[in-house]
């Protein structure tokens, strides 16, 4: 198999692990009845969904790992931690098998939540080494595949487990365990070989159509997703549907393949070429991947860098308090007396698709033509748009709840796809997997800061109700959290400027 045929492979490969990898979007449609099942506080729930994000605290291992070992073997221990953090926990809370004590299952999910590092550092690698020229472009349609986690293991849910509340909530431990090991023990072939790109024109002429060809159909998946969220279809067709929509980018790499075995007799013909000449190429290729780096610098060495500092609470304050408030999302549904959280996660996984996938979409068609914003200009507005959508939720309205989800969804995944590309852009490509790690460990800070704010005044509500044990309803329980994260994404928004006007001359050169 040609180096330009598997990279195409590989990328289809990372497009399936991304869509099974997002295990902790589906924590707010279960999160209510493993309260129930634990007979914990809100406290504690908090420090739970807390735990996931905190196994990021040790992603840089992962990044570490990958440099010296083979990426199919980070992947597979990556889906092996996650097997054995929800295996575990389906094992004791579901099936009784064994007695665990509250902290030894916040364990469990920190190791469940560390799992996802493990797996997204070999997929940004591999799709960085594969595409360099178009590093945002692959990163960013990998990337917005994760977002539809939430979407398929609530409609897989919905088709298998749905007999009672208790029984998904059981289905959804299974699945996490499950689901991502076997997709990693499917896609690790496909990663043995090192998938660089090659420098012929026709090489080019395969990026430049297939990624147009990978947009229609990662667009056509995104349309499907939020349309099936928002009318009611059969469970089963949504599936299959979905199903459908990941082996429809195997197309491409087939394409490749054909084109390559058609056009063999041709290329005997110039077998002649020039050395010189290919080797110009091969030059001009190399200075064209340095191109948007500003500078490659160790991990070890972040922490001597302002704009690290800056990026770090940017990322704490930004991309973070859209995580907590997906960690969230099922109490704020509860707590306004809306019983489809559900349907929330799937529509905020949906138009999160959408927006991990749009920075993509503008780079690949717009900096071309020098429209294309800066990453830092792009992530301010983001926040700024987050900023709105918190405002909106004051509004006592089912309606402001659905349309506020699917934007806080749309601008939290830019934000996450924004941030891939902007390490490697101010901290290089080489360190890429170690130092996106380390700024991603701003995660769990935020998570259990600001959650435990929220579960604060919740605890207040619920005390000042005072009718329903340990429950809190009405627009108090989390109107002045809501206000709280509007102002720390206004925070974010003024560190993304800062960056910005730090880094004028980078990015203008950029342009």
């Amino acid at each position: 198999m040609s180096p330009n045929v598997l990279r195409w492979f590989s990328l289809v490969a990372l497009l399936w692990l991304q869509a099974i990898n997002g295990t902790n979007l589906s924590f707010p449609a279960y999160s209510s009845q493993l309260k129930e099942f634990l007979s914990i506080s809100q406290f504690k729930l908090n420090y739970l969904s807390f735990a996931s994000d905190a196994g990021k605290v040790l992603g840089f291992i992962s990044g570490i790992a990958a440099i010296h070992l083979p990426l199919p073997l980070v992947l597979l221990a990556g889906g092996s931690l996650g097997f054995a953090g929800y295996g575990l926990q389906y094992l004791c809370i579901v099936k009784k098998t064994f007695t665990l004590s509250f902290y030894q299952i916040w364990g469990l999910s920190f190791l469940a939540g560390n799992s996802i590092c493990w797996i997204n550092t070999a997929c940004f690698i591999v799709a960085i080494n594969s595409f360099p020229l178009n590093r945002q472009v692959a990163v960013g349609i990998t990337a917005s595949y994760q977002a539809l986690s939430g979407k398929i293991y609530t409609e897989i849910v919905h088709t298998f487990f749905y007999s009672s509340q208790r029984e998904a909530a059981s289905g959804y431990l299974l699945l996490n365990s499950l689901v991502p090991l076997a997709c990693c023990f499917v896609t690790a072939p496909m990663l043995m070989r090192e998938a660089k790109a090659t420098s012929s024109a026709s090489s080019r002429d395969d990026v430049n159509v297939g990624f147009i060809v990978l947009f229609v159909v990662t667009i056509a998946t995104g349309i499907y997703a939020v349309a099936t969220s928002l009318l009611p279809v059969p469970t089963v067709l949504v599936l299959v549907g979905i199903v459908l929509f990941l082996l429809a980018p195997l197309a491409i790499p087939t394409g490749v393949r054909l084109e390559e075995l058609m056009s063999s007799t041709h290329k005997v013909y110039n077998l002649e070429a020039p050395i010189e000449e290919e080797d110009q190429k091969k030059e001009e290729e190399f200075v064209d991947e340095k191109v948007g780096v500003r500078e490659e610098v160790e991990w070890t060495k972040l922490w001597k860098r302002l704009d690290f500092w800056i990026y770090f609470g940017l990322y704490l304050f930004g991309p973070t308090v859209g995580i907590v408030f997906m960690n969230n999302l099922g109490q704020i549904a509860e707590s306004r007396g809306c019983a489809a959280t559900t349907s929330l996660v799937a529509l905020s996984s949906s138009f999160g698709f959408f927006g991990r996938l749009l920075p993509s979409l503008l780079d690949y068609f717009l900096s071309r033509n020098r429209y294309m914003p800066s990453s830092p200009v792009s992530m301010a507005v983001s926040l700024v748009a987050m900023v709105a959508s918190f405002l909106l939720l004051l509004i006592d309205s089912d309606i402001a709840l659905y349309v506020s989800t699917g934007m806080i969804g749309i601008f939290s995944g830019a934000l996450t796809s924004l941030s891939v590309t902007m390490t490697a852009e101010l901290f290089g490509t080489k360190h890429f997997g170690v130092n996106h790690n380390i700024v991603v460990g701003s995660i769990p800070i935020g998570s259990f800061a600001f959650g435990l704010f929220a579960a604060k005044i919740y605890r207040d509500g619920t005390a000042f109700d005072g009718r329903f044990e340990g429950k809190c309803f009405g627009m108090y329980c989390f109107q002045t959290t809501l206000i709280f994260w509007g102002m720390l994404c206004s925070v974010a928004a003024v560190l993304a400027t800062v960056l910005y006007l730090r880094n004028r001359k980078f990015y203008s050169q950029k342009l």
